[in-house]
């Protein structure tokens, strides 16, 4: 169903309540963050369009700024099996996107683009000349929502594990509605029923999948279920025309390959990078295999 095919490209990323894991904070299960001095980054916070405060933070230095953009069920602690290998090259930001970690939750609309705009305040407060967006699930739509607002500053978006559904239509309401409505009965059970069956592979940690369950399970069913009616209802036909930037996309064949010629006829030039084996969460259960592709999208985009 195209709901479970978005959760699956989403869910280790988004809309956390504030009893989750803190932004910055390590989650259980994942691995170790190596460097001390990474994990005492203090926050800075920046305000988005609506006004909303966006906590950020910066690790390491050098171009281009690599902004880790995570999106539904958690927040930027799912980067951190990252930051050591990003930050001894590059400037690496995290950010917990509004109603997340330690930002502010004061929306009325939990729109793609109003968390594109959340983006774009905190790329504001950044120094580098150019950027690259590293977007996961929920967070590959919001960077391409943000694509307009950066501008020539933008070098490329690397999506993870997401933009499977490009090329296909958004389902109809009467669809949408009918996939939601466990998630509206009752969301916890629904979150935990889809990332148990769905997202790991049969011999993943158990530690991790207890982890991962709690984190997104822990959303405010409200923001929860608007963020993924509005990720359901995003049509790529109409936003990809303004993104001007390449994109790599990082995926896993989890549930099946990518289909790589339906997403080059919406994009000639997007390229993939497939993780053979892995599973939804490569970032989090397989880092040293995860980074070594993240850092290979990295120099696909800057030519080094």
């Amino acid at each position: 169903m195209l709901l479970g095919a978005a959760l699956a490209g989403l869910a280790a990323c988004g809309a956390s309540h504030p009893g989750s894991a803190a932004a910055g904070s390590a989650p259980a299960g994942s691995a170790p963050a190596g460097r001390a001095a990474l994990s005492a980054a203090a926050a800075q916070f920046a305000t988005s369009a609506d006004g909303v405060s966006i906590a950020w933070r910066r690790f390491g230095q050098g171009e281009p700024a690599i902004v880790l953009v995570h999106g539904w069920a958690a927040n930027s602690s799912i980067w951190r099996a990252q930051l050591a290998a990003l930050a001894a090259r590059y400037s690496v930001i995290t950010l917990d996107l509004a109603g997340q970690g330690a930002s502010g939750a004061n929306r009325q609309s939990w729109s793609l683009p109003n968390f594109a705009q959340d983006v774009a305040a905190v790329v504001a407060r950044l120094p580098n000349a150019q950027v690259i967006l590293v977007g996961q699930g929920m967070g590959g739509p919001v960077a391409l929502e943000a694509a307009p607002l950066l501008g020539a500053r933008l070098h490329g978006i690397i999506g993870v594990e997401t933009f499977r559904t490009i090329g296909q239509p958004p389902p109809l309401p009467s669809q949408l509605e009918q996939n939601l409505r466990p998630f509206r009965a009752d969301f916890a059970g629904a979150v935990q029923r889809f990332v148990t069956a769905t997202l790991f592979h049969a011999q993943a940690d158990p530690a991790l999948v207890r982890m991962v369950v709690g984190l997104m399970a822990q959303t405010v069913p409200e923001r929860g279920v608007a963020a993924l009616a509005e990720l359901n209802r995003l049509d790529y036909a109409a936003i990809l025309p303004a993104v001007k930037a390449p994109i790599v996309v990082i995926d896993s064949d989890l549930g099946g390959a990518v289909d790589v010629g339906r997403l080059q006829r919406s994009d000639p030039q997007l390229r993939v990078i497939t993780l053979s084996g892995a599973d939804s969460f490569a970032m989090l259960d397989d880092p040293a295999r995860f980074n070594s592709a993240l850092l290979q999208a990295i120099a696909a985009l800057t030519g080094r």
